[in-house]
């Protein structure tokens, strides 16, 4: 593993679990426990993280976005298994809204192959890598762009997408919790991804299984407004059951 591919994966577990350990990290990544040191180092200097005694925590008590192109780096076989799945549910002709996650982005690359798609979506990521579809129509929810996150929120991206029916909004989150619900890191996001649920007949999280039993600062959504999880692994069977329970098809 090359050093800026543990960085990353070191972010995503700070981002994930608020610390990590140099001894543990050391251990996973087959590496000395100097080595560690000097990521942390350099990812405190870097402004990622805040470097303890024995490992590091993050740098804010809710963890923030991270920048996208790191985003887009991490678990990329989790998001790939995603994109997999949530393919076979993706018909020919279909209406879409995608959110600027990097799982969305993702699932767009591997849903290219099909035909006479409608996307619309807030994701500059998106639209670039949909530039070369004569076959499908893409349109953009303009609005203010959201600095190293590659996204357009705000009230005017929100007016767009409110003004069209779609058949599958496609959007993640940060945190899924069996009390809160879908969550997410800030409200401009949040209300972007409502606006998507809000106009679509089909509602799909697509989210890794690590965001299970996460909580994140700003709720998105209740299950009631979910209609299907795609996830990479199976969840625990509490998950199990209390999807079956809500009426909720769980893919994986």
């Amino acid at each position: 593993m090359l050093a800026i591919e543990r960085r990353r994966e070191i972010i995503a577990r700070l981002t994930a679990d608020g610390k990590v350990i140099v001894a543990e990290l050391a251990k996973d990544f087959g590496v000395t426990e100097e080595t560690i040191r000097r990521d942390l180092e350099r990812l405190d200097k870097e402004g990622l993280a805040s470097k303890t005694y024995g490992g590091a925590v993050s740098k804010h008590g809710s963890a923030p976005d991270l920048p996208y192109n790191i985003r887009e780096s991490v678990n990329v076989m989790e998001k790939q298994a995603i994109a997999d799945k949530l393919c076979e549910l993706i018909g020919d002709g279909e209406r879409i809204m995608a959110d600027s996650s990097s799982t969305a982005l993702y699932v767009i690359k591997k849903i290219k192959e099909k035909k006479n798609l409608t996307v619309i979506t807030n994701s500059l990521k998106i639209l670039i890598e949909l530039a070369d579809k004569q076959d499908w129509t893409v349109l953009s929810t303009g609005g203010v762009l959201k600095k190293g996150a590659l996204s357009l929120t705000g009230s005017s991206a929100e007016k767009m997408i409110n003004s069209y029916h779609v058949d599958t909004a496609i959007c993640s989150c940060k945190g899924l919790d069996l009390a809160l619900g879908m969550t997410d890191s800030n409200e401009n996001d949040s209300l972007i991804k409502q606006a998507m649920f809000a106009s679509a007949e089909r509602r799909i999280l697509a989210l890794d299984s690590e965001k299970f039993d996460k909580k994140s600062f700003v709720k998105v959504c209740d299950f009631k407004d979910i209609d299907i999880i795609v996830t990479d692994t199976e969840p625990s069977e509490k998950w199990l059951n209390f999807c079956g329970d809500n009426g909720i098809h769980l893919v994986y």
